[in-house]
């Protein structure tokens, strides 16, 4: 009787180490989650959330942040081939930062996938992408 419940302790610990051990690495592997919402055709506010973006990568390292700038309304102006910030949007690109331009904004302005810059992504609806994320555990910043 004492054998069996020797091994029947043993086992309990094993089981309760390996799982903490798993779930440990599962947090260090975990990215942190930023979604950004640009709604204003202001290029101070454009700039300040590239800014915020790029500030959270070189703190918490790039390869650990999963971020996304979700733009619609008025804001969607800078998304198109044209923009003034047009050279800082495709650096953030490149930087591994989603940026997305919304559908239902895009069919109201009548604008055209060739009408905007090459590289961004799109989402049928921005506010319903952000209602998303948020679900999915992404912090929410709208500068």
């Amino acid at each position: 009787m004492k054998l069996t419940h020797g091994l029947i302790s043993t086992a309990i610990l094993t089981l309760i180490f390996i799982t903490s051990h798993a779930t440990a690495a599962e947090a260090k592997q975990a990215k942190e989650k930023l979604i950004i919402q640009i709604s204003d055709a202001d290029t101070v506010k454009w700039n300040l959330a590239l800014n915020n973006v790029k500030n959270v990568q070189q703190e918490l390292g790039a390869e650990n942040v999963e971020a996304e700038i979700v733009v619609y309304g008025p804001g969607i102006g800078m998304l198109k081939a044209d923009s003034v910030v047009g050279n800082r949007v495709e650096e953030a690109i490149k930087a591994n930062i989603n940026i997305v331009a919304c559908g239902v904004t895009m069919k109201s302005q009548k604008l055209t996938k060739e009408d905007m810059l090459p590289t961004i992504g799109y989402v049928p609806a921005g506010v319903v992408e952000i209602m998303k994320k948020q679900k999915a555990g992404y912090a929410y910043i709208r500068p």
